[in-house]
């Protein structure tokens, strides 16, 4: 068995907009904190507050920067003021954009029925794992809804992300069904788009540390 699929079920929380929400994140257990560097998204934060906030990131905890199809400008524009430790590519990118910024990246990829997901590992075989996300037109993730988890492989070549809708009360059976190396959530623990709330990171950080007790 790959080791990927023996160990705890990593949290990230996404679409981070202000210190105080950090340090909510991260003092409920997470394993990473993702930024999102798009205008178009209601938890797009700037470049200054993204610095402080990385800045004051602890050690052990990822700092994540989403872009979704940036210009390479943007994107080291970005890395130039702020410190991340991995990129998320949520738009039209292949393999050879992701991975031209030395640094290690994951690949979002909005699933529908008919997406040939072993393909798609395949063509990002360069990133360090690859997150499913369910499929609304024009949109580009923060969702809130839920795809077939049924319809995920468990052979696949790379780390499992798994996003889409998650929140406390459904996370563990989607960790039960999709078997990911990790869940990503956003709205799925805000009270409004880009506030988070204490209670649903601490009940779906609860959910998911449920199944390493049974």
């Amino acid at each position: 068995m790959d080791v990927w699929l023996m160990n705890r079920t990593r949290v990230k929380v996404c679409g981070i907009c202000t210190s105080a929400d950090a340090e909510l994140a991260i003092t409920a257990g997470v394993d990473a904190i993702g930024m999102v560097f798009y205008s178009k998204s209601p938890r797009h934060v700037s470049m200054a507050t993204a610095r402080v906030i990385a800045s004051a990131i602890p050690p052990f905890v990822s700092t994540v920067g989403l872009f979704v199809n940036s210009s390479q400008q943007h994107i080291r524009e970005v890395l130039s003021e702020v410190q991340l430790d991995l990129l998320q590519f949520h738009g039209d990118e292949d393999e050879a954009f992701c991975s031209s910024f030395n640094l290690p990246y994951i690949k979002a990829i909005r699933v529908k029925a008919d997406t040939d997901l072993v393909q798609v590992f395949h063509s990002y075989a360069s990133a360090r794992g690859i997150l499913l996300d369910s499929y609304k037109k024009d949109t580009r993730g923060g969702t809130g809804e839920t795809f077939d988890w049924n319809i995920i492989p468990q052979d696949l070549p790379l780390p499992v992300i798994l996003a889409g809708g998650l929140d406390g009360n459904n996370v563990a059976q989607a960790i039960s069904v999709a078997k990911p190396w990790a869940v990503d959530v956003s709205s799925g623990v805000e009270g409004l788009p880009g506030k988070k709330d204490q209670k649903k990171i601490e009940q779906f950080m609860d959910a998911v540390e449920s199944l390493r007790r049974k």
